[in-house]
């Protein structure tokens, strides 16, 4: 299949197959895809073994994750930060994946590897939980030999297409090697122009929320309200000290005594969707000091405000069960639907 000698090819295929995947793991901006394919094709044709390869396409997917796992543990949200001062695509991904843990929680690591984006933070991420390493490696075994087999049998699958593919490369001058350069040029390209986008939507959002965030900078809100959904805000202590949950498709309404504070939104939606939508429609029905928190925890922490330490799944993958509500962990209040318009009943303040 391949314009090398099939020794050659027996030899070091599962050499090639591992340094790949383990260099794409671990954040290189190459695609492990192309090769698995290839590979796929060459046991089609008998070049090489089917358990040999599999084998090192899931020793170098664990071996990677294991290493952003471990390194997620030693240094926590400050390495989370780092990721997402350095790479826009983390930072967008970072609000998903969070969503996601709280909805699903440790199984999400066995399904990130096929989401464009979601395999790279998922490892740091759960390294950042209390999340016991065992659960941690067992699911993300799943995942390794789930990912690695699909694209090796979609590589079978597809081998006389890809021969095809590579006869007419062949009839050209070219070889396989070629193939797989073009594949990662195009990939790289890909995610730069990604980055060029994701920086340019980061640079219009932050001039838009300079005005906005300017007056609660370095003064913590006098209200929190924590906008999760009911799945994952009822079985985890709320992050923020002294936040009142909020549920937006609620009926009832809001307080309107809450118009004489400042407040802030707090939601784990990807770019604070639900934060923001709550926050419009709240200044709509005249509550005027309320702002949504972009930016999640760690735009928060960087302000300097406190967080609750996260318990909940260490909790969770033991079996114990975390308070289901505010009220059980020591608050008095929770917030249902939107604001009620101002002049209709709504108490306006001093």
């Amino acid at each position: 299949m391949v314009a090398f000698p099939s020794a050659a090819v027996s030899t070091w295929g599962g050499a090639v197959v591992f340094l790949n995947v383990l260099l794409t793991r671990l954040g290189l901006p190459i695609p492990a895809v192309p090769i698995l394919l290839f590979a796929g094709s060459a046991i089609a044709a008998g070049t090489l073994s089917f358990w040999p390869i599999l084998l090192a396409a899931v020793l170098g997917a664990l071996i990677g994750d294991g290493t952003w796992f471990a390194a997620g543990r030693i240094y926590g949200r400050n390495l989370i930060a780092a990721l997402s001062r350095i790479s826009p695509v983390v930072d967008s991904r970072l609000d998903s994946a969070r969503s996601l843990f709280e909805r699903f929680g440790v199984p999400l690591v066995s399904i990130s590897k096929f989401v464009p984006g979601l395999g790279l933070i998922t490892p740091p991420l759960m390294g950042t939980t209390a999340v016991d390493t065992r659960i941690y490696a067992v699911w993300d075994l799943v995942g390794a030999l789930a990912w690695a087999t699909f694209w090796l049998l979609g590589g079978a699958a597809a081998e006389r297409q890809l021969h095809m593919l590579l006869a007419v490369v062949r009839a050209h001058g070219g070889t396989v090697i070629d193939v797989l350069l073009a594949a990662a040029l195009i990939y790289l390209l890909y995610r730069l122009q990604q980055r060029r986008r994701l920086v340019d939507a980061d640079s219009a959002s932050d001039s838009q929320a300079t005005a906005a965030s300017r007056g609660w900078r370095r003064i913590m809100p006098r209200k929190i309200l924590d906008a999760r959904p009911a799945t994952s805000a009822g079985e985890a202590p709320r992050p923020l000290p002294g936040a009142l949950a909020l549920d937006p498709h609620s009926p009832e309404q809001v307080d309107g005594a809450l118009l004489a504070y400042d407040m802030v939104i707090y939601c784990i939606c990807p770019d604070s969707a639900t934060a923001v939508e709550i926050t419009r429609r709240m200044r709509l029905n005249g509550y005027t000091r309320i702002r949504a928190l972009r930016g999640g925890l760690d735009a928060w922490q960087r302000r300097g405000f406190p967080v609750e330490p996260s318990e909940s799944v260490d909790d969770a993958t033991k079996g114990r069960r975390a308070p289901a509500s505010h009220a059980e962990a020591g608050g008095t209040v929770t917030l249902r639907g939107f604001a009620p318009r101002r002049g209709k009943g709504a108490w306006t303040g001093p």
